[in-house]
């Protein structure tokens, strides 16, 4: 990862996953958190590094479907998702358990004709 500085002007700010490839611009850590937990890792992912500011970063994984959705995986020289992140941004992904919020829906029922 990358540091913003001020002489890198107004440039976009973003992600766009392309497949398994992520660049990313003018984001803060909390961002790519958020970015991965939608998109690849499919858990919540909370941003526990205290890293303030913004960065730019280029992320390339495998995509590893046993690591989302229970089936077999592909052999490849790219890295999984939790050894690119250590290796390619320094970030390291850690497994816990804590709160997490939950949409409870008590009863459904048909609206009524007005």
């Amino acid at each position: 990862m990358r540091p913003r500085t001020e002489g890198d002007g107004g440039a976009p700010c973003g992600m766009l996953f392309q497949g398994p490839r992520l660049p990313g611009r003018n984001l803060s850590v909390a961002d790519l958190a958020g970015g991965l937990q939608k998109m690849a890792l499919d858990r919540p992912v909370i941003d526990r590094t205290g890293l303030a500011g913004k960065f730019d970063f280029d992320l390339t994984w495998r995509r590893d479907l046993q690591q989302v959705s229970g089936q077999g995986g592909t052999n490849s020289d790219v890295p999984g998702i939790f050894t690119a992140l250590q290796e390619q941004l320094g970030l390291k992904l850690e497994s816990s358990k804590g709160p997490v919020e939950v949409l409870v829906i008590n009863s459904v029922s048909r609206p009524t004709e007005n």
